[in-house]
């Protein structure tokens, strides 16, 4: 996607934004359409399970095409960019060898009703996959070939970049059908009644949610871990990035069981980054 200026705090309730402040400009770059599905991570956890499986290289994953290399600017700290993998704090979270099946299957369970992943292949590979910390959120997009998206990035594509929109499809109300957004438990049935797993679409199902640039469930699904830690904004961010650790990271993006306020693209949140959620998922950013 083309790259731009757009203000990260805004409000719109269909008719334009108002109360626009914290401006932040983004180079291009690419997100993925989809959110990572269990098939997906799947094939990640069956690499690093194997004879040849390991954790990313230190100092991969950085955003390449910026800065002269360098990555994104640290917002937290002028004239400091992003390290990308850190392998001697983080390789710890990722567990490789033969003898991991058992610690993946089990990690990947973090919710017995609604943890997505299975320990055999089956009927749910293409539900977002779920259970899945910060950590090996990076090293899978590390080893897709990608990195995680700046908190700047993401809301750039969710919200249409300067269009500032109220949600990423424009300003139709998300209704009850999961037309536009799997969320409030609204999926499969319209009841609203959460039930465990069968809550979670297959991604791609809210057709008629994508964002400008072609992204799914980018509002509603699932949150996604960003790469920033979770600080106050600062101005001005231009490639920027909030990099220098504090204790949360960013999430992003609403999620299958809760309302319409958290679909809205500058909503925030965070997440201590090496829990596993049952409402936390991600997608990988890339090059342009």
């Amino acid at each position: 996607m083309t790259g731009g200026t757009y203000n990260r705090t805004y409000t719109n309730t269909g008719s334009g934004p108002t109360g626009e402040a914290d401006p932040a400009t983004v180079s291009s770059f690419q997100l993925d359409k989809y959110l990572v599905t269990v098939g997906r991570f799947r094939r990640y956890v069956n690499y690093l399970t194997g004879s040849m499986g390991a954790p990313p290289v230190n100092g991969s994953g950085k955003h390449t095409h910026l800065n002269g290399k360098l990555g994104v600017a640290n917002s937290a700290s002028a004239g400091t960019y992003e390290t990308g993998w850190d392998a001697t704090d983080w390789n710890q979270y990722i567990a490789t060898g033969p003898s991991a099946v058992n610690t993946w299957d089990a990690n990947l369970a973090c919710d017995s009703s609604f943890a997505s992943w299975t320990n055999a292949q089956g009927s749910q590979e293409t539900l977002p996959v779920n259970c899945v910390n910060w950590y090996e959120a990076y090293a899978f997009c590390i080893w897709d070939g990608g990195f995680l998206p700046s908190e700047a990035e993401w809301e750039y594509a969710a919200a249409g970049g300067s269009e500032e929109q109220e949600y990423p499809w424009g300003s139709t109300d998300p209704g009850t059908a999961s037309q536009y957004a799997i969320y409030d438990c609204y999926y499969p049935d319209g009841t609203g009644t959460c039930g465990g797993v069968r809550n979670i679409a297959p991604v791609g199902t809210a057709t008629l949610g994508a964002a400008r640039w072609g992204q799914m469930d980018m509002a509603g699904e699932m949150l996604e871990w960003n790469l920033d830690w979770y600080a106050t904004y600062v101005d001005s961010c231009i490639d920027c990035a909030y990099v220098s650790p504090v204790f949360y990271r960013v999430i992003r993006g609403g999620t299958f069981h809760d309302d319409t306020s958290d679909l809205l693209p500058p909503y925030r949140d965070d997440g201590y980054p090496i829990l596993r959620y049952d409402d936390i998922g991600f997608r990988c950013a890339r090059t342009p």
